[in-house]
């Protein structure tokens, strides 16, 4: 009897086996898949969390390069009879281009459309929502790349404006500059970044051109501008003969530290997410800015006997400029050589090519952010790295090419003189042809009179200072 109970139990346990492990085994399954998805999904939205927080801290640290940084280091290289027209001018931008963008400027930079320039598909930002656009960035909200390239777009006419600083009207300054916002800066930065543009190196645009933050897009265009600005409208009233020094260095060194501050955010913000290529953009940034300063002040101290504040702030500036196309491709000690090279480069632009040319670029918009934007350009082709970088692979194999000449690729360098050639002339011939507008619509310049009154009264019925006894 029970040798025969225990076959039947053995039967019926293996039976039990057989029949209700497999059920066991695909619920266990089931749960694995489901938990691993969960787990898939946390680190997905952790992921789109952080990128985000960063790329919106980024977008305000853009946004100060503007606001307080620009205005008060333009404003303080002024007389104090125009200080706050310097000021406006920046703020007007922060105000203008916002609503352009909004309304077509940022359709025409990074919708469809053609090699040259997007289409009119985002007019009114229509189809810029909250989900992520996987052509420019897949892991924040289309909303917040739209906001932070309109930080770009803000800083890049207000640039310009420290060429004409000192005697071009408000009425002329706000119809030029938004005008030059859509048939300037539009253009090029669709052809740099846009989907399908000329240079975009990273959607294979067919001159591939190597610009991370606004080298071209941003500095080549603004100087280039800035410098057809001061040849178009001529010197100001008594310059160079009447000494025009700056009225408070104090003001534009905090304002050449706001710059530099929000600088990070400007070129460790384009890695648009909070990885490791945000820190190498980060890192090359602090050392180009720190040693275009020492090289600054380093020839200045030889070739004048005396290394001054305004040296130091302009090289930095200088370095911050220099290392924007290049901030998300090179090596430190890369980043070391662009910012040395810059700061002594950008030193004898405005220093003994103003002075042998005698043009008046007020602020040295062009000695520096064109000047410097065109060297570090090309110098991104020079020094680019793949295992920065490895922006460039075989389109059959998938493996990672050489980036720039140090790696052996000569031929990026052809492509980075083609971009800046491109930006030269866009920049020369849209500026031109605006400016005539303006000039034979409204008229650009203030009168003698009124420029030596200044504009803080003439244009604004204000004035910067009050002087109580």
């Amino acid at each position: 009897m029970r040798p025969r109970f225990v076959k039947l139990s053995f039967f019926a346990f293996s039976g039990f086996l057989l029949c209700g492990l497999p059920a066991l085994a695909q619920s266990a399954s089931s749960a694995t898949a489901s938990q691993i998805a969960q787990l898939q999904t946390q680190i997905a939205n952790a992921q789109t969390s952080g990128d985000n927080g960063w790329m919106l801290v980024s977008s305000a640290l853009v946004l100060m390069m503007t606001g307080p940084g620009l205005a008060l280091f333009y404003s303080g290289l002024v007389r104090k009879k125009n200080v706050l027209a310097t000021m406006m001018q920046s703020f007007m931008m922060m105000c203008i281009v916002t609503l352009l963008w909004g309304i077509v400027g940022y359709s025409l930079a990074f919708g469809s459309g053609t090699s040259f320039i997007g289409g009119f598909q985002h007019l009114f930002l229509r189809g810029v929502g909250l989900a992520p656009d996987p052509a420019y960035a897949g892991t924040i909200p289309a909303q917040t790349y739209m906001i932070y390239q309109l930080m770009f777009a803000i800083i890049t006419p207000a640039l310009i404006t420290g060429a004409f600083a000192e005697r071009m009207k408000f009425s002329a300054m706000a119809v030029f500059l938004t005008l030059w916002s859509l048939v300037v800066y539009s253009p090029m930065a669709h052809m740099v970044w846009g989907k399908g543009g000329l240079l975009n190196a990273a959607a294979g645009g067919a001159i591939p051109c190597l610009d991370f933050a606004g080298g071209t897009v941003v500095h080549i265009t603004s100087g280039v501008s800035a410098l057809v600005c001061a040849l178009y409208l001529g010197k100001r009233v008594g310059y160079p003969k009447e000494p025009t020094p700056p009225h408070s260095l104090v003001l534009s060194v905090v304002g050449a530290c706001l710059l530099w501050v929000g600088w990070f955010g400007f070129n460790a913000g384009s890695a648009l997410n909070a990885g490791t290529l945000a820190t190498s953009a980060f890192v090359n940034t602090q050392f180009a800015t720190a040693t275009a300063a020492l090289g600054w002040v380093a020839v200045e101290w030889w070739r004048t006997g005396k290394p001054t504040v305004l040296g130091g702030i302009s090289g930095a500036v200088a370095g911050l400029v220099a290392i924007t196309p290049a901030a998300g491709f090179v090596e430190p000690m890369a980043a070391f050589v662009i910012g040395a090279i810059a700061g002594v480069f950008c030193f004898l632009m405005v220093t003994t090519v103003k002075s042998l040319f005698g043009y008046d670029d007020s602020l040295d918009a062009f000695g520096v952010h064109g000047a410097g934007g065109t060297l570090g350009a090309i110098l991104t082709g020079v020094f680019a790295s793949s295992a920065i970088n490895p922006i460039f692979k075989d389109a059959k194999t998938g493996a990672t090419l050489p980036s720039g000449v140090i790696e052996g690729n000569w031929h990026q360098l052809l492509n980075q003189f083609g971009g800046v050639a491109i930006a030269w002339g866009l920049s020369i011939v849209g500026t031109l042809i605006l400016l005539k507008l303006v000039d034979v619509t409204i008229g650009l310049r203030v009168t003698p009179d009124e420029e030596r009154e200044g504009l803080d009264i003439t244009q604004h019925g204000e004035e910067g200072y009050e002087f109580v006894a």
